[in-house]
């Protein structure tokens, strides 16, 4: 009998649908839940990395690593039905709860109550309820039911409120120089002390990160953001996150509510097993003294624990990893001058972010007045000579690349312009003996995000009221946003400018820098802690 080509494509698909089935019946194991890959009972990560809780016991308990109000490194944390579960015998050793999470609702001065977690949000649960809830019988070869999410996740909590500024750049300075900058202050200084990974021999355009003791970030979750909500409109939110973070995936609410329903089955109960995580929190944060009483940034709780542990510097070398990434990513000199001192720059770069272009803007007259001013400055400088040269760049942000907003704001020394959200590249300077930010307001108004900011990273910044200056400890104890602060009309009078910037050079070039420049003298002093 001559079989047809039909004939035997049909016996090899029945031949091995016979074998599957076989295989399947006569596997016990396999027959109760096909995902079995292993008979290890332990929890040690296999050769892939991967880490299966589906035959064990008893599943590890919850451990804190490291928390500060808003922020909190937990090792073996579980999600289900949206609830974070903390799983322990122990509950007392834990921080309380409105200190680690909330509700995500946006926040405002009167619904703080509305804010407070419930056991929606996050739990206590006993080794014995998980068990019961998630448990196999691991007698006939069932298995818990408990997903794991390998590597190190990011949990972000945030409302939408700031992620998602009315889709305006004002988003950088929250995603960059709070999420990000919390996030990475609060992961160098908790890994400090690990020995780092062996090199990978597949390293990707961008180099592994300088501090290589803090785990790769796996992925990000947005738990509240829907795909656009993190991204700000100019795009440097995702610009600066992949050329950081270039192997984290990123998850937005769309995905965590995927999550959810997958544990919600009425029939089966399943949870999410996080082996690492950071949950970050606003709400939380700003419950905590530095964030809710002085600075108003939920970066500032992250920064100030591990700054009070010593496990951060105070002149910036912790944020060097992230900044040498963008700044490599972006084309330009990423090279760093690490130390316990900085050091002194060969040149004086002043870079200001014109903003006229903008809403909140100096009176055209102070403007034009400012750039010739500070132009005679730097042709009066290079004519006298001396070992630092001068630069001056008019930057109008909306007019460069991203690459080229990196690469200008990665040279510079001096950084002045109205308050706004150009002001966040202050993140991208390498600060050295001459490093400062001259930020200009409205008279009467006052912020502290780029105040706190500069200061955190060993960097001056002075405030400019018109023709009066003040700078740190003669500052407004409060913020102020009188009428007229967003808008067109801030006046300025600038030979003060001029002068505060050449002052500022003369004095630390002729001796040392103020020891009580120091953000962390700041809060000693004044018994935030």
């Amino acid at each position: 009998m001559v079989l047809s080509r039909r004939d035997v494509v049909l016996a090899l698909c029945g031949g091995s649908c016979f074998y599957l089935f076989t295989a399947l019946v006569t596997d016990s194991r396999l027959a109760t839940n096909p995902l079995v890959f292993t008979s290890d009972t332990t929890s040690k990560p296999h050769s892939q990395g991967t880490i299966d809780l589906g035959l064990l016991p008893d599943l590890p308990e919850t451990t804190v690593i490291a928390h500060a109000p808003g922020w909190t490194i937990f090792k073996d944390l579980y999600m289900s039905k949206g609830a974070l579960l903390l799983l322990t015998s122990t509950p007392e050793a834990f921080p309380t709860f409105p200190l680690m999470t909330s509700t995500g609702l946006p926040g405002n001065l009167t619904n703080d109550a509305e804010r407070q977690p419930t056991e929606k949000d996050m739990a206590f649960l006993s080794p014995e309820e998980a068990r019961s809830r998630w448990g196999g019988r691991l007698e006939l070869g069932e298995r818990n039911r408990v997903l794991t999410l390998e590597g190190l996740t990011l949990l972000y909590n945030d409302p939408p409120q700031f992620l998602n500024h009315c889709k305006s750049s004002f988003d950088y300075f929250h995603f960059v120089a709070e999420l990000i900058f919390g996030t990475w202050a609060f992961l160098y200084g908790a890994f400090a002390d690990r020995h780092p990974p062996s090199a990978t021999a597949d390293a990707s355009f961008t180099p592994p990160l300088i501090s290589t003791s803090t785990p790769n970030i796996a992925r990000a979750i947005y738990i509240h953001s829907d795909s656009d909500g993190w991204r700000d409109g100019p795009g440097f939110n995702g610009y600066a996150f992949r050329a950081v973070f270039p192997s984290t995936t990123v998850e937005v609410m769309t995905d965590w509510i995927d999550r959810v329903n997958a544990t919600t089955n009425t029939i089966i109960e399943r949870a999410w097993h996080f082996p690492l995580a950071l949950l970050v929190d606003r709400s939380a944060a700003f419950r905590g003294p530095i964030t809710g009483h002085y600075t108003q940034r939920t970066a500032a709780q992250a920064w100030m624990e591990m700054a009070k542990q010593g496990k951060i510097d105070l002149v910036g070398n912790w944020w060097a990893s992230v900044r040498s990434a963008l700044t490599r990513y972006a084309g330009g000199d990423p090279t760093e001058e690490l130390g316990a001192e900085l050091q002194m720059p060969e040149s004086v770069v002043i870079t200001y972010i014109n903003r006229q272009g903008t809403r909140r803007h100096l009176r055209e007259e102070d403007n034009l007045a400012l750039l010739a001013a500070i132009q005679e400055l730097v042709e009066r400088k290079n004519r006298e000579g001396g070992k630092l040269k001068w630069e001056f760049n008019d930057v109008h942000a909306e007019r460069l690349s991203l690459d080229e907003q990196v690469r200008v704001a990665s040279r510079t020394t001096i950084m002045l312009g109205v308050h706004g959200n150009g002001l966040t590249h202050l993140v991208l300077m390498k600060p050295n003996q001459l490093s400062a930010v001259v930020e200009i307001f409205l008279p009467e108004g006052f912020a502290r995000d780029y105040e706190w900011t500069s200061r955190s990273l060993g960097m001056t910044h002075y405030s400019v009221w018109n023709d009066t200056i003040f700078a740190y400890p003669n500052e407004p104890p409060n913020p102020g946003y009188p009428e007229g602060f967003h808008g067109p009309m801030i006046p300025l009078y600038a030979p003060v400018v001029a002068k505060l910037i050449e002052d500022h050079v003369t004095a630390r070039t002729l001796g040392p820098s103020n020891p009580n420049n120091s953000p962390l003298h700041d809060f000693y002093a004044k018994d935030m802690l």
